[in-house]
């Protein structure tokens, strides 16, 4: 069994700043992409940035230069750093990790639960 658990979420106003955290734990032989969407209400879940397990990051238009993606190995943990958080932000924002459960098993994504950010003053 794999989990993801997410934490981080909340309440904060336009210009400020939230950190998402992302653990994954339980039976894991290896971690590939890791990555972050969110979907908003009446909208599609989009992505909104990945990162390899060599440290290669992508992030969606609407979030570059805002928000910093990255990991950390050892713990088998992502991060979404986010500022300057406009009202269009808002959703909830859930992890998907690509774990492979033993050497010979091939990935297979596994997501969060999710966790609510809402931006309003």
């Amino acid at each position: 069994q794999v989990q993801l658990v997410e934490s981080g979420g909340g309440l904060v106003q336009p210009g400020g700043s939230l950190r998402l955290s992302c653990a994954a734990a339980g039976s894991i032989f290896s971690i590939n992409a890791m990555g972050w969407y969110r979907q908003a209400p009446g909208k599609q879940r989009e992505l909104v940035a990945g990162i390899t397990s060599g440290g290669s990051t992508n992030y969606a238009d609407s979030v570059k230069g805002r928000f910093t993606i990255s990991r950390d190995n050892a713990k088998n943990t992502v991060y979404l750093q986010m500022n300057s958080l406009r009202a269009e932000d808002t959703a909830v924002y859930y992890c998907k990790a690509d774990i492979s459960t033993h050497w010979y098993t091939e990935p297979l994504g596994y997501w969060g639960q999710g966790t609510q950010v809402t931006v309003s003053s």
